[in-house]
C-alpha cells in the first residue's frame, strides 16, 4: 500500500506529548483500514501524528490525550476476555542523514507491506505516521511509526495480542 498524502496538518506537536491508552472510543480519523488478519477484524486508525488499533477486545491509543499528561510506557501487559495484549515504546533522536534514511525505510516498509496505514503529512515527507500489521503465532501483532521531522525523532510501537 502506498502512503497516503493528507490534507491536514500535524495533531501532535512533538513525541513528548504522546499518551498511551487502552479502551478509548474511536477519535476522528484522517484514515481508516479495516482488515481481516487471521480471521480477527483489526481497524487501523490513523490520527494525525497518532494512531488506534482496534482488535478484538483491544483498543489501543496512543495520540495528545486530553487531560493526560505526556510520556509512552517502555512496556504495559493488560489481560482481556482470554487475551493477553503486550505493548512497547521506543523514542529515539537522529542526526538529519539518520533520520531521513529511517525515514525512507519505514515508508518502504509500509508500502511494501499487504497489510498497512501509512500517512505522509504536508510540508515534508518525511513527516509519516505509518501502522502495519501481521498474525504472528496465535494471535495479531501491529507496528507504529510516528516521525517528527522538526526534532528529528521517530516513535516506534509494537504490540502484540495472543488469545488464550
Amino acid at each position: 500500500m502506498s502512503g497516503i498524502a493528507l490534507a491536514a496538518p500535524y495533531l501532535d506537536t512533538d513525541a513528548d506529548q504522546l499518551s498511551f491508552a487502552l479502551g478509548h472510543p474511536p477519535y476522528t480519523a484522517l484514515a481508516v483500514r479495516d482488515l481481516t488478519v487471521g480471521g480477527l477484524a483489526v481497524q487501523l486508525r490513523l490520527l494525525g501524528a497518532s494512531h488506534q488499533v482496534f482488535a478484538g477486545p483491544i483498543r489501543e491509543t496512543v495520540a495528545c490525550l486530553p487531560g493526560e499528561a505526556g510520556g509512552l510506557p517502555e512496556a504495559a501487559e493488560h489481560e482481556a476476555d482470554g487475551w493477553k495484549y503486550r505493548f512497547g515504546a521506543h523514542v529515539r533522536h537522529f542526526a538529519a542523514a539518520e533520520f531521513r534514511s529511517r525515514v525512507a525505510r519505514i515508508r518502504g516498509r509500509a508500502e511494501a507491506h499487504p497489510r498497512a496505514l501509512c500517512g505522509i503529512f504536508p510540508g515534508s515527507a518525511e513527516a509519516v505516521t505509518a501502522l502495519t500489521v501481521e498474525w504472528r503465532g496465535t494471535g495479531p501483532s501491529w507496528r507504529t511509526w510516528h516521525t517528527y521531522p522538526q526534532s528529528r525523532t521517530i516513535v516506534a510501537t509494537h504490540t502484540q495480542l495472543e488469545v488464550r
